[in-house]
């Protein structure tokens, strides 16, 4: 049986009325980490590794890192199964120093089959303008577990990734004056011109004067020597615990992946009539098998016989009063019996007929 429904999915911010902490709904200036990439090889898995017909960058560098430790393999025939290829990503925070310690994930790039008890080699890992900020090194931790028979193989969780916590040594650090800067900038993670209104009035409050100044909906900008404070960081440290209620939207975000229904109690919608049906083929096959007579000539033969039928159910036509709450809209769809594939189908259609509210999706 052929079920024709289409599938998407519905996720709503509900609404936030408690203060929150400033360092939690913006960013500031300056204070941000920059994104580490790198190529590298896994050596010590037991059998596991790629296979080097597969995947021949695996053998290049592994014959380019034997050459640099004084190991000459040009034209040599090996294939080793203990050796995977990997990518190397990590993320550099703000204002780390060299010398210090950073996680890194580490992931299988050819056909390796899990990474569990792998060491990763001395990899660098470069940022975005190429130069190299960091060196990881370390034994992985991978977060699944995978085996296998001659005709099984059973997998829990992701054996082809994994961590190595403080894996990596900071070895440059970004050029960036922190404490020269004379406005720090607020960043918003919502843009909203209502919560950067109320930040704007909070930090003027807690300084007692005009220090802060909205740009827009998703910037504040603070003078740092209107604060009379010493620098950038004390500014920080003062502002970032300070109170604010964000303004929240009643919203319903499109997400097809995971199929769950979840709608924030702010979203209203205007009066609308609802009516919901399923289309359902069903096609059935019984075949005959057809024997000659005894003693006659002849063969025996399958005969076809398909049964093909389509149907349709649904409910009749459903009003849904004018400012319906979440419970009352929810209430209502499961007083039809609509099911939760079909209900994203009709809140997605409540929508397109202009009945939600405005700037909820």
């Amino acid at each position: 049986m052929i079920r024709l429904i289409l599938t998407f999915l519905f996720v709503a911010t509900a609404a936030i009325a408690e203060p929150i902490r400033i360092k939690d709904l913006v960013e500031f200036d300056g204070v941000r980490g920059n994104d580490l990439v790198g190529y590298g090889l896994v050596v010590g898995l037991n059998g596991t590794g790629d296979g080097i017909r597969n995947a021949p960058f695996t053998e290049e560098i592994m014959a380019n890192l034997l050459e640099r430790l004084g190991v000459n393999v040009v034209g040599e025939e090996y294939r080793p199964k203990n050796v995977a290829a990997v990518f190397v990503t990590a993320s550099l925070p703000a204002f780390a120093r060299a010398g210090g310690r950073i996680d890194v994930t580490v992931s299988a790039i050819g056909d390796a089959k899990s990474l569990l008890g792998g060491t990763l080699v001395m990899t660098p890992l470069n940022g975005a303008d190429g130069q190299i900020y960091a060196v990881a090194q370390g034994t992985i931790i991978a977060g699944g577990i995978a085996a296998e028979g001659d005709a099984a193989r059973v997998v829990q969780g992701v054996p082809t990734a994994g961590v190595i916590p403080s894996g990596a040594r900071v070895e440059r650090e970004v050029e960036f004056d922190f404490s020269s800067l004379t406005v720090l900038r607020l960043a918003l993670k919502n843009q909203d011109f209502t919560t950067a209104e109320r930040i704007e009035r909070a930090i003027n409050a807690e300084f007692g004067k005009r220090t802060a100044e909205m740009i827009d909906a998703g910037t504040v900008a603070v003078d740092i020597g209107a604060t009379g404070m010493r620098s950038p960081a004390h500014v920080i440290s003062r502002i970032e615990t300070v109170l604010v209620e964000p303004e929240t939207r009643a919203r319903v975000v499109v997400d097809q992946r995971s199929g769950t229904i979840v709608m924030g109690e702010d979203v209203r919608i205007s009066r609308v009539a609802v009516a919901q049906g399923n289309l359902t083929l069903r096609i059935e096959e019984s075949p005959v098998v057809v024997q000659p007579n005894p003693f006659s000539e002849g063969e025996t033969m399958v005969v076809p016989r398909t049964r093909a039928e389509i149907g349709k159910t649904g409910t009749g036509l459903a009003e849904v009063s004018e400012g319906a709450s979440l419970a009352e809209v929810v209430a209502g769809l499961n007083a039809l019996g609509v099911a939760p594939h079909d209900m994203i189908d009709i809140l997605k259609s409540i929508n397109a007929a202009g009945a939600c509210m405005p700037n909820s999706w």
